[in-house]
């Protein structure tokens, strides 16, 4: 079946609020005049500040919902959230992989939600590593590279994974280059600086999924990594910058 415009797949949980997740996902796909689509990994209770539970799906489930789009559409990008552990991610993979091998599949590695309830204690570092040869970008901020290294210094965090996908290393949350994302493409970084006025950025519920989301959509359009990510980091300050609240305004 083909559209006019390319298909963004988002692989991810369920947010009743809709400032992360699917919802903004396919709210970022729309924006970025992208056909977007979905495959729910779980669904969360949640609001804008309280993260209460969450209930995975089976891997089984999430594949009888993946097989069927993956079969009837063309899929120009994929972008993966929170998933329960390491072996449905691989399945997941797997499966696309099979179906579309050049397809760009972008993962926000979520380990905690922002009101800090644990998604995940820790990953098997052997799995992690081959599920990142499968990823065309992972996008984790200071305290997740740390985590999933082990590892103190983020920069040194970042080139660890860097020898196994691209890194966009997410300045948010940094304390030596705050607002200033790193891209790790081989060899040196690439530094990202911000193009919004800081003190008009104000927190967002689902800010990672936002920017994960537009990436995947930039390089759906045929965008190359730098650009695709430089892009995207303008389209989530605007979406910082949208109003003084928690849920991100996506529509001008």
């Amino acid at each position: 079946m083909s559209y006019n415009r390319p298909i963004v797949l988002s692989i991810a949980g369920f947010d009743p609020t809709g400032g992360a997740g699917v919802l903004a996902d396919v709210k970022t796909f729309e924006q970025h005049h992208c056909l977007g689509m979905a495959v729910l990994t779980s669904n969360t209770n949640q609001t804008e500040t309280d993260f209460i539970s969450v209930d995975w799906f089976e891997k089984d489930l999430i594949l009888n919902q993946l097989i069927p789009i993956l079969k009837n559409y063309q899929i120009s990008a994929v972008k993966i959230g929170i998933i329960e552990n390491l072996d449905t991610l691989s399945a997941v993979l797997a499966l696309v992989k099979a179906s579309f091998p050049l397809v760009p599949i972008v993962w926000d590695p979520v380990l905690s939600a922002s009101s800090g309830f644990e998604l995940h204690a820790s990953w098997n570092p052997e799995s992690f590593r081959e599920v990142l040869k499968l990823v065309s970008l992972i996008t984790p901020n200071e305290n997740e590279v740390k985590r999933i290294t082990q590892t103190e210094d983020e920069i040194e965090a970042a080139f660890q994974l860097a020898q196994f996908t691209q890194v966009l290393l997410k300045g948010g949350h940094s304390s030596v280059r705050l607002g200033v994302d790193l891209l790790f493409e081989g060899g040196i970084p690439r530094e990202i600086p911000p193009k919004t006025d800081p003190e008009k950025c104000l927190p967002k519920h689902g800010s990672g999924c936002i920017l994960s989301a537009a990436i995947a959509s930039n390089m759906a359009l045929g965008e190359n990594m730098l650009d695709a990510c430089q892009k995207a980091k303008h389209y989530i300050e605007k979406r910082l910058a949208s109003n003084p609240h928690l849920l991100a305004y996506h529509a001008e």
